[in-house]
């Protein structure tokens, strides 16, 4: 076992780092969590974490246009899909607190083409209880994909086909693309404007979100400077294009459709859009209570979703509030901490079958709740591909080296300094090795010839080969 003076020395060493460190410390553990997905391809993408209003970590991983081979950068423009719902649903608000409309409206008010509708309201929309029908399934079924289909074709698309709610009103909670998108509609029938300008005169302008927009790259293609091309994956797991699957795949025929979907941002400007929701400038306490707090329907059970946003109570976190979003190479996620003003964002552009959302990771580091490794599947690796992990490695912040070996066909670890014994490390997947006898953790990158060395809670260091 590794004697109980290097443990002592860990702890005391660890006891007096200063708080920067501490900061610099998390930093350390995020870049750990999402350089092991980019290696594994399983994130591909933007990530900015911030605490009480400071940024603590903010990182781009991988590529923007696998055909330049251009890179991401931190202020590289993503598709946000449903994540575009939060914006959706604060239109409403805002032409609701000037007078123009009611939550409590009747849809067939605005849209009389679907009177038959007659018990579903703008509230039903926003919190998802409507009983409507998917309308990508009745434009997969009867759309003539040679065209693009735009809102009020799914409008003329519902007046035609008629299809019946598929519960009553208010009876439960079921997602809904087809009200957010209807939810556009009505921005447009009430403004007077599109859906796109009146989001951008009345939220991205006055937040100084410069750089988001609602775009529609198919429908209404521009030139967007350091913009990310989402990709997917083939049958043989190769990224592509959406659009190789051509002009009858649902993303490009259904490209003109908003509401549910197609604001396009940075993490610059959604990190604007989380300040602004504790302040006032756009809202006030009493929009807050109806957008962040969810409703239980008739059936007894609770929403889990406010206006655009789905809520959660817990015993750790507070209340948090939350949205991701996945559509044709884009997978995005926003997660804030209501209580402890604590938010992270992730935009990638690629979504195939092994993309990650690491939201539990996140907010166990933010919390300095220990990482969990129970789930990872222990390896048998041969002497060769032990000797990939071996040499001497120092940390600026450790006085010991450490030494790794291999020994008896077992990768060995052993602090630099007289009296101390080696341990046995048992190998895992993705590169993390474990001594269980002292709660050590070490996961290399052998890329950067790094290894993040956890002990316990206590002791997380950054150990770089010499």
């Amino acid at each position: 076992m590794i004697s109980s003076k290097t443990i002592m020395a860990i702890c005391l060493n660890f006891m007096l780092f200063s708080t920067g460190v501490f900061a610099q410390d998390k930093s350390r553990l995020l870049d750990s969590v999402f350089t092991s997905l980019y290696n594994q391809k399983k994130f591909n993408g933007n990530v900015l974490i911030a605490d009480k209003g400071k940024i603590i970590f903010e990182k781009s991983y991988g590529i923007a246009d696998e055909k330049t081979g251009r890179l991401l950068n931190t202020k590289t423009t993503f598709e946000l899909a449903s994540v575009s719902k939060q914006f959706t649903a604060l239109g409403i608000v805002l032409l609701q607190k000037q007078g123009k409309l009611n939550y409590d409206d009747k849809i067939s008010k605005y849209i009389p083409e679907l009177s038959f509708y007659n018990e579903i309201t703008i509230r039903n929309l926003l919190n998802h209880t409507s009983g409507l029908p998917d309308y990508m399934e009745l434009f997969e079924k009867n759309w003539d994909k040679s065209k693009f289909a735009v809102n009020d074709d799914i409008i003329k698309e519902l007046a035609k086909y008629k299809p019946s709610l598929e519960f009553k009103p208010n009876q439960k909670f079921e997602y809904s693309n087809t009200g957010y998108a209807l939810l556009g509609s009505i921005i447009e029938s009430v403004s007077k404007k599109s859906f796109g300008d009146f989001l951008s005169e009345y939220i991205f302008k006055p937040l100084g979100m410069d750089h988001t927009l609602v775009y529609r790259s198919r429908y209404k293609p521009q030139s967007i400077d350091n913009y990310a091309l989402g990709y997917e994956a083939d049958n043989s797991g190769n990224k592509i294009l959406p659009d190789s699957n051509g002009k009858e795949y649902y993303s490009y025929y259904l490209d003109g459709i908003v509401g549910d979907g197609m604001v396009n941002s940075t993490l610059e400007d959604l990190f604007k859009w989380d300040r602004a929701l504790y302040t006032n400038k756009l809202v006030d306490d009493n929009d807050k209570k109806l957008i962040f707090n969810d409703i239980i329907t008739e059936n007894g059970k609770k929403t889990t979703y406010g206006f655009g946003w789905f809520v959660k109570n817990n015993d750790k976190y507070g209340k948090t509030v939350s949205h991701s979003g996945g559509w044709a190479g884009y997978a995005s996620f926003i997660e804030r901490h209501l209580d402890h003003d604590k938010t992270f964002i992730f935009l990638q552009n690629n979504l195939t079958p092994i993309t990650k959302i690491p939201s539990d990771d996140v907010r166990k580091i933010l919390y300095n709740e220990k990482l969990e490794t129970k789930n990872l599947k222990a390896v048998q690796l041969n002497k060769e591909q032990l000797q990939a992990y071996t040499g001497v490695y120092s940390s600026s912040d450790f006085p010991m080296k450490l030494k790794v070996f291999v020994q008896d066909a077992s990768l060995y670890a052993q602090a630099v300094a007289e009296g101390q014994k080696a341990f046995q490390l048992t190998a895992y997947e993705n590169h993390i090795f474990k001594f269980d006898g002292a709660d050590i953790r070490m996961e290399f990158d052998l890329e950067q010839h790094i290894i993040d060395f956890r002990q316990g809670s206590m002791m997380k260091l950054e150990f770089t080969k010499e």
